[in-house]
């Protein structure tokens, strides 16, 4: 009797792992679930009302959250590369190597557009 998705979870976890989809739809059903239960409530981002550097702390968060991401993508690719796995995963891993390198340039920039647009006055 196989062992129920649930305990296989929980022991993946257990030792720092997660469980491996081999179903398309699975994959992007728990992509989307994932990133819409970790989002903030557009919400209460809209009712604060931020000024410029009320903004700020929050893309230097997001940035480094993306940032170690971006170091974790490319160790994955480098694996991929060594272990030479098929060239059109190798090739998908590098375009998102590569967009995941300027989501960090773009949030560096609003980071310091922050400040500029501050101490200029508007």
């Amino acid at each position: 009797m196989p062992a129920p998705r649930a305990l296989i979870d929980t022991v993946a976890r257990r030792f720092g792992r997660r469980r491996a989809y081999t179903g398309a739809t699975e994959v992007d059903a728990l992509q989307t679930n994932t990133a819409y239960s970790q989002a903030p409530d557009p919400a209460d981002i809209v009712a604060a009302r931020h000024d410029e550097l009320a903004v700020q702390p929050c893309l230097m968060d997001v940035r480094a959250r993306a940032l170690a991401d971006f170091v974790y993508l490319e160790a994955v690719l480098a694996d991929a590369r060594s272990r030479r796995l098929d060239r059109e995963l190798i090739q998908r891993l590098r375009a998102v190597v590569g967009h995941s390198r300027e989501l960090t340039v773009l949030l560096a920039d609003a980071v310091r557009t922050t400040a500029a647009v501050h101490t200029s006055g508007h």
